[in-house]
């Protein structure tokens, strides 16, 4: 069974492997570690048989959360887990008194884009260059 929780140090170093397989310009371990332990942030993480599935975080600012990172293991893609892992993180999200959410996700990203249309998300404007390798746009998006 597939729980969530929020990120604890001993979980930066499967969070961080799991982003380096999956992203270009991976976080390092050590801003991980800097934001679970920030005032102003906190990250939930996908768990089954105590093994890290995924993650993703938000950094609040006043009643606004900006998610970042939303990372699945490859083999945990596809099954509704990250869709469940999102749901979560706003429900914590809402103790801390955050009403809406915005997120960056690649162009290209078609579905990862379904997933937050799911969610409630739209479409807010496009971010030109904001990916590196590859260069891409962002498309913002909020959730209000």
């Amino acid at each position: 069974m597939v729980t969530f929780r929020r990120m604890e140090e001993k979980d930066v170093d499967a969070v961080s492997k799991i982003e380096e397989a999956t992203f270009s310009m991976p976080w390092s371990p050590a801003s991980f570690l800097e934001m679970i332990q920030s005032d102003h942030a906190f990250f939930i993480v996908a768990e089954e048989d105590e093994k890290i599935l995924g993650a993703c975080g938000v950094v609040q600012v006043l009643d606004e959360g900006n998610i970042t990172n939303v990372v699945m293991a490859e083999e945990s893609r596809g099954k509704g887990i990250g869709t469940a892992m999102l749901t979560f993180l706003m429900e914590e999200g809402k103790k801390y008194g955050i009403t809406a959410y915005t997120l960056e996700v690649r162009v290209s990203n078609n579905v990862a884009i379904h997933v937050y249309e799911k969610l409630g998300f739209v479409s807010a404007g496009i971010r030109k260059n904001f990916y590196e390798k590859p260069k891409e746009d962002a498309n913002i998006m909020w959730k209000r």
